[in-house]
């Protein structure tokens, strides 16, 4: 699986976490894999998934959900006159992953998470949901 799937699997699952408390997710995490298209299905974007990229995903969610506070703060602060809450479930679980990468995954350029971070919101976001979120990770970095 490509970095640009992970990263679209990582939301996929990451979003999951808005409706679910965290004593359950864990669950809708291996639900998530459960479900998940045996040999994939290019048709829904649903990639073909082995098991390490299965353990990437996991860790890498994992990983954001141990940060999570202090990325929401970051998200918080830069996203002027938008309370946490008022964010997209969508728009915020993309800011999320690209946050998690900017802070803490010196292995990827902060350019590159924001453009992916874009695709993602225009793919997933709302029609306007793209510049809010280039516009916010765009003042994270500076």
């Amino acid at each position: 699986m490509n970095r640009t799937a992970l990263r679209e699997t990582v939301f996929k699952v990451l979003f999951r976490y808005e409706f679910h408390d965290s004593e359950s997710f864990a669950g809708q995490m291996n639900l998530f894999f459960a479900e998940y298209p045996e040999s994939g299905d290019e048709e829904e974007n649903w990639p073909a998934l082995d098991s390490k990229s299965a353990e990437e995903i996991t860790g890498k969610v994992t990983d954001i959900l141990c940060h999570i506070d202090e990325i929401d703060k970051v998200i918080s602060e830069k996203s002027e006159g938008w309370d946490i809450d008022r964010i997209g479930k969508a728009e915020l679980s993309i800011m999320r992953i690209a946050v998690y990468e900017i802070l803490y995954d010196d292995n990827i350029e902060n350019a590159v998470s924001i453009s992916e971070a874009v695709k993602l919101a225009k793919k997933y976001g709302d029609e306007k949901a793209y510049g809010f979120v280039n516009g916010v990770l765009a003042k994270i970095v500076k």
